[in-house]
């Protein structure tokens, strides 16, 4: 493998189509492409500044890197990616992609983030500021997560979530095949329209969470006061802990929670409407 260290590129596509290439202390500057249809990259110690400056890479592995601001659009139609030990500035990160491992990053513009990716693995992921990480991706697996990102996890399929914290708005909506364990959910208007959500041992905070979903379990969740109108329009079976504040017109199931403040059934509750509702103190 070549090696190049202690270097600065500018300009456009000024590494392309390279192979078999270890970058150490490089520092790309302003330009584009400068690693585009590559294979068999590393990169250590990098700080990349200009714009989007891989693409169409196919085997590679970045660490302890830096993406400026400047550095946006960085990774789109790659795959075989693992990164580790880096922090991004730069939005649009992540883009029709597979095969992603990644360790100990923080990313502090998660704008449009992880879009239509599939098979990606997290472990340690920071995510601050931007809209709509994860949209369209399937086959995901999170351990660790702090994130808030709105809008997360739209339209995703088939997820496994870990041990986050998630502070955001309309979150997992239209999901398929996700389950969450150990996590803190924190926004309006989570799951709704989601299909075979489960949330293990959640704590789950924000109005109106968990309306319109199809097949929803719940094992062992709490839910804050402010967690009002739960429920409305779905199909779920649901073991609560402690106290939920306000259930309205789920569909049919069953809700068992310690103690339930009030529950509204009106004339809009759609069919089957027979869900069991159990307050068991």
């Amino acid at each position: 493998m070549k090696l190049i260290e202690n270097k600065e590129f500018g300009g456009e596509r000024p590494l392309f189509a390279s192979h078999d290439l270890h970058i150490d202390n490089v520092t790309i500057l302003a330009g584009e492409s400068a690693i585009k249809e590559c294979s068999n990259i590393v990169a250590t110690n990098c700080r990349f500044e200009g714009n989007y400056p891989f693409w169409h890479v196919h085997g590679f592995e970045i660490s302890d890197c830096y993406f400026a601001e400047g550095g946006r659009s960085a990774l789109w139609y790659c795959d075989n990616l693992k990164m580790r030990r880096t922090v991004i500035d730069a939005p649009k990160m992540f883009r029709e992609m597979q095969n992603i491992e990644i360790e100990d990053v923080v990313m502090n513009d998660a704008d449009e983030i992880f879009w239509r990716c599939g098979n990606i693995r997290i472990k340690n992921l920071k995510l601050h500021n931007g809209t709509y990480p994860f949209m369209f991706s399937n086959d995901i697996y999170v351990d660790g997560l702090e994130s808030d990102s709105k809008y997360v996890f739209q339209y995703c399929r088939n997820v496994e979530i870990h041990n986050a914290r998630i502070t955001t708005k309309d979150a997992f909506w239209e999901v398929d095949n996700v389950t969450i364990y150990d996590s803190e959910l924190d926004g309006e208007y989570i799951g709704w329209h989601s299909r075979n959500l489960r949330l293990v041992n959640c704590h789950i905070s924000g109005e109106q969470p968990l309306c319109y979903a199809e097949n929803l379990v719940l094992e062992n969740c709490t839910f804050d006061p402010a967690c009002d109108r739960a429920f409305e329009y779905t199909t779920l079976n649901a073991d609560i802990r402690g106290s939920i504040t306000n259930i309205k017109n789920p569909m049919s199931g069953r809700i068992v929670a310690d103690r339930i403040g009030s529950v509204t059934i009106d004339e809009n509750i759609k069919a089957p409407a027979d869900c069991e509702i159990i307050a068991s103190r």
